[in-house]
Formats: structure tokens, C-alpha cells, sequence
């Protein structure tokens, strides 16, 4: 029988009013990125070092461990990993590209496993990413507050100047498998299949699986105290027999800018949404559900791959 896969987390929504007129990009959460990334490391490093690796503090500083997660070289068989998943996604609404003055605007972030230990630091750092401004214009955001999902309900855990209380993180656990069941691809989900991007006529559900698999185990071997052990060759051979039993998927073209390489980057991906039926799902069925969270395929510390299931 699978493992289940343990991970705690929790979800976090931040909500700004504008404090100027807006022009944002057509998906923020790229811009949120870089943003969220320089404050940060702003707030918390100390050396100034042009770059994280030659540093001192590389394996004890916050900023390496949320935003370049450096893999642990205690970790086993995963030290052949050259990068390790971050602790966090976020997930910006989906507003339009203009946002008036006095107008609010809400991100998501979920923190995995240890990441949530770092939350003031991760709040604070997006309060000052956004009174820096964000957008064409660099329009000033001001954090009113920041709630925490509680089962179906938003928990107001802070607001500034006042006191932080934020809850536990918890695993989610998956509800009994439906007869059948739609998962929405609500962001672009790029997968990569012998070094190429998987377009809707390449989709197979062993490919989603498969990405699903591969980041939760690592989410969990590098970010909690409980590895997932299963059997991973066994996993991912028997999802190649899973047929879909219904497709609905279209390529949504996007770019976004890298400060970095001073570019343009291509991000399209696939949205819509899949149909499956539920027998024979269960060997699956948790690390789908826990999907939702983690989101899958390239991009998704910044919202990419983010999906959600109906059941029937």
C-alpha cells in the first residue's frame, strides 16, 4: 500500500489597499517573486554578499532558506539534488491589470513544514515589498492584514501594530475518494517530458502524477522531519494504466520579465481540466488532494500549476 504524505502547512492571505494608481503585469505572482525576494534578503542579511553560496552564514541565514533553499548535504540520497523545493507558494488574485487607489488586492502564501517557522519574517518582508511598490509605476501597497485559512474559514491572526497569533500549520488529510471526480487547472501548469514542454495532445496522467510525486517527496525530505517513504518506482509505473476519461485543456501563452537575465521568459502552460473516475485512483489519491497546495510543475513557488478538485 502507498505511503501517505505528511505535510504540514498553512495558508496565509495578506490583503493591501493601494495606495496609489496600479499597472500590474498580467499574473503578478512573478512579480511578487522578485519583490517578496529582495525584501527579504534586505531585512536579514547581514554580510551583504553579493551572492548566497560563498557566505558564512549560506546554511544558517533565513534568506538562502526560503528563497534559494540550498540542499542539505546531510540528506542522504537527495545531496544529488543541485536545488531543493522552496518552503512557500504564492498565489496572487487574479485582478486585472489596473488597480485604482484605495482599491484592495489579496496574495496567498503557503508555507511547508519548517518554512512556517520563518512567517514574521516572510509577512514582513511582503509589507515592505509592497510599500516599496509594485507594478510598472512602483505604486505603494499598505498591509491591512493577514489571515490564516482555518478549515473553511479565513482567521485574522495580524494586523500591524498589532499582535501576531498565528495557527499551527496542519497536514491535510484527503476526504474519501469520489466515484469520479474534475480537476481545474486554474494557473499554467508546465510539465516537462524527455526535455520538452507537454502540450494538451502529450498530456497522460502518469505525467502530472509523476511531477506531483517528485515535489511532494522533496517538500517532505527537505522540509519536515518525516521524509516520505514509499515505493516510488512502484508508484510511478502504475500510473501510466490511469486513462483520462475526459480532457478540456487548452495552452495559455504568458511571459514574464527576469531582473535577472534581463528578459523576457516564456511561461505559457496548460489550462482547463481534466476528468477521472475514481476506481483505481487510491494509490494516488492523497498526493492529488495535496496537490492543491503544492501546486505542480515548473513555476509554482510563484502560483503556477495551481489546481483544484470537484468531486462527484
Amino acid at each position: 500500500m502507498a505511503a501517505i504524505p505528511l505535510l504540514p502547512l498553512a495558508r496565509y492571505r495578506l490583503t493591501f489597499r493601494a495606495v496609489d494608481d496600479l499597472r500590474l503585469p498580467a499574473y503578478t505572482g512573478s512579480a511578487w517573486r522578485g519583490a517578496f525576494g529582495r525584501a527579504l534578503k534586505r531585512l536579514v542579511c547581514v554580510t551583504r554578499e553579493p551572492t548566497c553560496p560563498p557566505c558564512l552564514l549560506y546554511r544558517s541565514c533565513i534568506y538562502p532558506y526560503v528563497f534559494e533553499t540550498p540542499p542539505d548535504p546531510g540528506v542522504g540520497k537527495l545531496t544529488r539534488y543541485t536545488a531543493a523545493p522552496h518552503p512557500y507558494v504564492l498565489a496572487p488574485d487574479e485582478r486585472g491589470s489596473a488597480v485604482a487607489a484605495g482599491a484592495t488586492l489579496t496574495l496567498d502564501v503557503t508555507l511547508f513544514g519548517h518554512g512556517n517557522r520563518q512567517l514574521p519574517y516572510v509577512v514582513h518582508a511582503l509589507n515592505q515589498a509592497g510599500q516599496r511598490g509594485l507594478g510598472q509605476d512602483r505604486g505603494a501597497l499598505e498591509l491591512l492584514c493577514v489571515a490564516q485559512r482555518d478549515g473553511t474559514h479565513w482567521h485574522p491572526i495580524y494586523a500591524p501594530g498589532g499582535d501576531f497569533a498565528p495557527l499551527p500549520a496542519v497536514a491535510p488529510v484527503a476526504p474519501p475518494l469520489p466515484e469520479r471526480l474534475t480537476l481545474r487547472l486554474l494557473t499554467p501548469l508546465r510539465l516537462t517530458h524527455k526535455e520538452q514542454l507537454v502540450s494538451q495532445d502529450r498530456f497522460r496522467f502518469h505525467l502530472l502524477f509523476s511531477s506531483l510525486l517528485r515535489r511532494i517527496s522533496l517538500l517532505t525530505a527537505f522540509h519536515t522531519d518525516a521524509p516520505l517513504d514509499t515505493d516510488f518506482a512502484g508508484l510511478t509505473q502504475a500510473a501510466h494504466v490511469v486513462e483520462l476519461t475526459g480532457a478540456r485543456l487548452r495552452w495559455h501563452d504568458w511571459t514574464r520579465y527576469s531582473s535577472r537575465q534581463d528578459a523576457l521568459i516564456q511561461m505559457g502552460g496548460l489550462v482547463g481540466e481534466i476528468e477521472l473516475d475514481g476506481a483505481g485512483l487510491e494509490p494516488f489519491w492523497s498526493y492529488l488532494w495535496l496537490g492543491q497546495w503544492t501546486h505542480a510543475g515548473k513555476g509554482a513557488v510563484m502560483g503556477l500549476g495551481r489546481y483544484w478538485i470537484d468531486g462527484m
